[in-house]
């Protein structure tokens, strides 16, 4: 069976990728196990600070960006916004959220070694959701120790497991491969899906249809030794 490989890049802290995730589970849905979503990190909100004062210095800085995010969520029934978002709640960084995320990986590829078995279902992507929605639809500062730890317990994550993995550098190492991968692909932004080992990257707002059809395209002519139409 052809399986279509896909590396996912985003940022916890972009809006774009949290409108997204309906289309990555409606490409899960669709297609199962034709396609291997590989879950990696970019650094779009790594200094937040700089970013939004430097980027809105002349559009009204942190309400500015707070009104463009509203807007922006009025496109997507389908996600919530919390009113004073960036007012009440300003994360300084996405890098400590994306790095408690790696440990999850890591301890959650761990416990499936264990189990013998790869079809455990994703504590990783359950984590990567609750801090999705708690920052964007609950207005919790994700950066904080104290909330990812929180968030993740509550879905049944062992916190000791995810401390040593920090403690020991594993996540850190994890995390600086996916930002030096995100360099080397010339990653644009967030969200980001590079198919056809680098050969095809979908950036942005980009519609289900139009990942459908490349991944179908993939899946017509999986040997790669023809150029795709797409």
């Amino acid at each position: 069976m052809s399986v279509v490989q896909i590396s996912y890049f985003s940022d916890v802290l972009c809006i774009w990728a949290y409108a997204a995730q309906a289309r990555i589970d409606a490409v899960k849905e669709k297609f199962g196990n034709t396609v291997r979503l590989d879950y990696r990190f970019c650094s779009v909100f790594g200094d937040t600070a700089r970013k939004i004062t430097l980027a809105w210095k002349d559009k009204g800085e942190y309400a500015g960006f707070n009104s463009h995010l509203r807007t922006v969520a009025q496109r997507f029934p389908h996600i919530e916004v919390h009113p004073e978002i960036w007012l009440k709640t300003r994360p300084l960084t996405s890098a400590s959220a994306h790095l408690f995320m790696m440990a999850v990986q890591h301890w959650q590829q761990e416990r499936e070694i264990e189990a013998e078995s790869g079809s455990a279902t994703s504590i990783f992507d359950q984590v990567m959701w609750a801090f999705r929605c708690g920052f964007f639809r609950d207005c919790r500062d994700i950066a904080r120790w104290d909330v990812q730890c929180e968030l993740a317990e509550a879905l049944g994550v062992d916190i000791h497991a995810i401390e040593k993995s920090i403690r020991q550098g594993t996540a850190f190492a994890r995390l600086a491969t996916d930002y030096q991968d995100a360099d080397k692909m010339r990653i644009e932004g967030s969200p980001s899906l590079v198919l056809n080992e680098g050969r095809q990257k979908l950036y942005g707002d980009v519609g289900f249809r139009i990942i459908e059809v490349n991944i179908q395209e993939l899946l017509r002519a999986p040997a790669g030794d023809q150029a795709s139409w797409c």
